[in-house]
């Protein structure tokens, strides 16, 4: 059990956090509505793994990318994106399949997107992926590289030698049937994932998806009962809820201005890894992942000109 009053103590190692998964391009409208009326839309570089990579350097820890673009123009817009922000992109696979794509609409709330799904669930496990992992302290992944294969065969290895290294395994389980294949059970997939892992951050949004609706102490426990050993369930302008199986937190935003949500989950991760491997205790690094998440809403795009953890932690008086 996570005793959310300490650190999480970490083995020496080259690498921090290695995110594997989704590397893909947002097409953000440049208009609010919730009904795709706008003429125009901006390109930015996107998926959840690579923006917390990128956030996490950033915020003073080391990161490590593995994911998988297409042979295009769009994939080596990804690539250099990465490159532009001092990445190394050798874990980045470039295969025949288009570069994947989501379509959003600029929102102040949880944004509707349109999926384009192609190179992103090609990514294979290889002795390069295998090496980043067994160096790294933390890996991450999302639903996206478990919704299709190959790439599911692929975090299925990378959680099995995860967990024979003792690495922190991170999840976030954002299931939505439209990037799963149709007439499969991506729910019942899902869950079996969950007791595999450490660290769960559902949203309100995930968790109806997954279980219908319900209260978020509700919610949280059925996180619980399937085996999550740590669960932060955000709930958009109410805070979150945090739980170990053992005692509840709650915690306000700290969100003052609202620009654009994209990557605002990413944001948090991010946060909430750079201060526990920097030794800051749980609760600590909570309040410091939902700081990183504030500053990031106040931008439109999901990665957004960082401050360092430090920086922050006086910007919200932690």
């Amino acid at each position: 059990m996570f005793n959310l009053g300490k650190a999480i103590p970490f083995e020496d190692k080259p690498n921090d956090l290695l995110t594997v998964g989704e590397l893909l391009v947002d097409m953000i409208s440049n208009e609010y509505g919730d009904a795709f009326e706008c003429d125009g839309y901006t390109r930015y570089f996107g998926g959840s793994p690579s923006n917390i990579a990128i956030n996490v350097n950033k915020l003073g820890i080391r990161s490590y990318v593995a994911s998988a673009v297409g042979r295009d123009g769009l994939g080596t817009f990804l690539e250099k994106g990465l490159q532009n922000a001092g990445m190394d992109t050798s874990g980045i696979q470039r295969v025949e399949e288009s570069t994947s794509m989501v379509v959003i609409t600029k929102s102040q709330e949880t944004p509707i997107p349109i999926f384009y799904r192609g190179a992103d669930s090609e990514l294979a496990y290889n002795d390069s992926l295998e090496q980043a992992l067994i160096r790294s302290k933390i890996v991450h992944f999302s639903c996206w590289p478990i919704s299709r294969v190959p790439s599911r065969y692929t975090v299925e290895r990378v959680i099995e030698k995860a967990r024979e290294h003792k690495l922190l395994i991170g999840f976030d389980p954002n299931y939505h049937p439209l990037i799963w294949q149709k007439g499969e059970d991506g729910v019942s997939y899902v869950k079996s994932i969950i007791p595999k892992v450490d660290i769960i951050k559902p949203s309100e949004d995930d968790a109806e998806r997954l279980f219908g609706p319900g209260t978020p102490a509700e919610q949280v426990e059925r996180f619980l009962e399937l085996g999550a050993k740590l669960v932060v369930m955000t709930l958009g302008k109410e805070g979150a809820m945090v739980s170990n199986g053992m005692e509840i937190l709650t915690f306000d935003t700290k969100a003052t201005e609202i620009e654009d949500t994209t990557g605002a989950g990413d944001a948090f991760w991010s946060g909430f890894y750079a201060a526990v491997v920097k030794g800051y205790t749980i609760k600590e690094a909570l309040e410091l992942g939902f700081a990183v998440s504030a500053y990031k809403l106040k931008f439109t795009g999901a990665v957004v000109n960082l401050p360092t953890l430090e920086v922050l932690k006086k910007q919200f008086d932690l």
